[in-house]
């Protein structure tokens, strides 16, 4: 685990080492271990590290292919190397390490760009090719590890941050407003290849680039709804457990400590309780978030089941004052605004966890595929309308309302039925905020509306926040790890699991009134059921309401709604959230994440654009 960079020049001069450590400097965090840098012709390429696999200085990037052809910097990892290695092996192929770096050098110079089939794992890596003198990189198929990019007249650089790549523009940066309105109007970020700076553009997941003779090619390298219609179903839960059990044991392989971040969830207690029944690890080491009974984002009850049986339990208790404390590091060290603080509660997991373990594992994914957000229902109950299935919709309501006491689910449901134009509107005019120039400038081009809330089945609800709107926590999860120079790893991401479980019927996602449903059957047995059966979804959740109701925070609200900058930046009218923040003091409405939302925009800008 690591953070790569690289800067290709277009015009006939080589790349400075400085430019290239300047960029290394800045994320040494991803990699404090070792670093390297290549230098030749046109193509510098930079690397620090982090080691997990072979702590040996076998595992020094660049690395260069056995006849010094090829030059690869990675950051990630990939899982079943062990097993790529014995086959390229049986093929001829002669290894000098035990690092997965040289497997994946080698798999891409024997299979060429189709290597990245054979990957099981998480990715982002560039060749280059030094006979050919062309660079080729790639990203994993959902994007875990990330790959930032600047392209130029002059150059093309890439990175594993923004930051760094900030360091080579000759302006100041210029922010995408496309992006900002996303962000306030739908809570959205990632949907596409843009960032919140309009000069830095990220690799979208399972896609590939080659720079050559100057030209910059992107293509699609994975097509996951291609790969899940040509994928068998599951016939039963235990197979779904079997392949889940497969997928943990693989991301058990490391060379340094294993621990895993514990929300009381679902998803990431399935994984402790199947690394306890199946691996026996009694002496994992676990963190988790918890908050004072009865707080919104407590889950000790949920956490605590695992008491008797862990021996290593370690606990953060993220509040107003940490969150004040860390703002300012917090900000600069995402780099792009965020929706909401519980990547915050996440921020401080992580931090728990450094020192005691050097890879994490986390449930992230399994919402998004078997359809664990509550909105969803609004996807199903729409599906089960248009194919006139009225009984069993008749049956998933009541099932719905009986179990859940809520009207979320329905009207999800009639929001995906309204046009898309329509469902803009009703974002926009819900908040209420926003100035109206800027609503008229941006509202029209956004492609959550149509690409993510216009699904016509589960199914394609499913597909499509695998394409639009996983990558967000992905990166959220990337860059708090690796802050705190740790890796994180998500077995629910496997791709097995992923295009199995996607493939099979609706009826293993939801099934009266219970999401997950092959999970939750999958783990009886297994996860104790006081787990296994709970309906609310919470995540790394955190009080945020309570906290902007401090004293302390008023005064930091109250002070930035009413500064000149977040006047005159034309987004977001100061009066209207200066009222709506006092509805939120007087108790008259929770919008602690508009809120957040607001902060964090206007933190961001003074920091980054400004």
């Amino acid at each position: 685990m690591c953070g790569i960079a690289g800067i290709i020049q277009f015009e006939d001069k080589t790349p400075q080492e400085t430019g290239l450590r300047n960029m290394m400097q800045k994320m040494k965090h991803r990699g404090p271990d070792d670093d390297g840098v290549f230098i030749e012709d046109k193509v510098g390429l930079g690397f620090v590290r982090l080691s997990i696999i072979d702590l040996t200085p076998d595992g020094h990037q660049p690395m260069f292919s056995a006849d010094a052809r090829y030059v690869l910097v990675f950051n990630g990892e990939i899982f079943n190397y062990v097993e790529l290695r014995e086959e390229l092996s049986q093929k001829g192929v002669v290894f000098k390490t035990k690092t997965d770096t040289e497997v994946l050098l080698n798999s891409y110079i024997y299979w060429g760009e189709e290597c990245m089939h054979h990957f099981n794992g998480m990715w982002a890596f560039a060749i280059y090719d030094r006979t050919n003198k062309s660079v080729f990189a790639s990203r994993d198929r959902f994007g875990i590890k990330p790959f930032y990019y600047l392209h130029t007249d002059t150059f093309f650089a890439f990175c594993s941050e923004i930051p760094p790549l900030l360091t080579l523009l000759q302006a100041k940066p210029t922010p995408n407003y496309q992006s900002i309105f996303d962000y306030l109007a739908f809570s959205r970020t990632d949907q596409n290849e843009n960032t919140f700076f309009s000069e830095i553009k990220k690799l979208q997941h399972g896609c590939k680039l080659r720079v050559t003779d100057n030209r910059l090619n992107i293509e699609k390298w994975y097509n996951l709804k291609e790969r899940v219609a040509n994928t068998e179903v599951f016939n039963d839960p235990e197979e779904y457990r079997d392949l889940l059990a497969s997928a943990i044991r693989l991301r058990l392989r490391s060379d340094v400590p294993v621990g895993v971040c514990l929300s009381g969830g679902l998803d990431s207690s399935s994984i402790v309780s199947v690394l306890l029944k199946d691996f026996n690890k009694t002496d994992l080491n676990t963190f988790s978030a918890v908050y004072e009974d009865g707080q919104f984002g407590d889950e000790k009850r949920f956490i605590h089941e695992y008491k008797p049986v862990l021996k290593n339990m370690h606990y953060t208790s993220p509040s107003a004052v940490t969150l004040q404390n860390d703002l300012h590091h917090f900000v600069k060290a995402h780099a792009e605004p965020l929706p909401s603080t519980s990547p915050y509660a996440q921020y401080k997991v992580m931090e728990l966890a450094k020192g005691n373990v050097v890879v994490t594992l986390d449930g992230q994914g399994a919402d998004e595929k078997l359809a664990g957000y509550h909105y969803f229902f609004g996807f199903y109950f729409k599906d089960l309308l248009r194919s006139a299935r009225i009984g069993r919709l008749s049956g998933e309501v009541y099932h719905y309302m009986t179990k859940h006491r809520s009207l979320y689910g329905l009207k999800a449901f009639i929001y995906f039925l309204l046009p898309e134009n329509s469902r803009t509107s009703l974002r926009v005019d819900e908040k209420g905020y926003m100035d109206s120039a800027f609503v008229d400038r941006y509202s029209k081009s956004n492609g959550i509306a149509g690409q993510l809330y216009g699904s016509k089945t589960l199914k394609d609800s499913l597909l499509d926040h695998f394409e639009n709107k996983l990558e967000h926590l992905l990166k959220w999860e990337d860059i708090n790890s690796m802050h705190f120079s740790l890796e994180a790893r998500v077995p629910f991401l496997d791709y097995r699991l992923v295009e199995k479980t996607l493939a099979s019927s609706d009826n293993w996602s939801i099934r009266n009134g219970i999401t997950k449903y092959i999970l939750r059957e999958a783990m009886k047995g297994t996860l104790p059921e006081k787990i296994r059966m709970r309906q609310d979804k919470m995540g790394f959740g955190t009080p945020q309401d309570e906290w902007f109701r401090e004293p302390a925070w008023q005064k930091i609200i109250t002070d930035l709604l009413m500064s000149d900058s977040f006047r005159e930046r034309g987004i977001i009218n100061s009066n209207t959230a200066l009222s709506k923040y006092k509805d939120h003091l007087d108790g008259k409405a929770n919008i602690a994440k508009e809120i957040w939302k607001w902060i964090h925009l206007e933190l961001w800008f003074r920091e980054f654009i400004d």
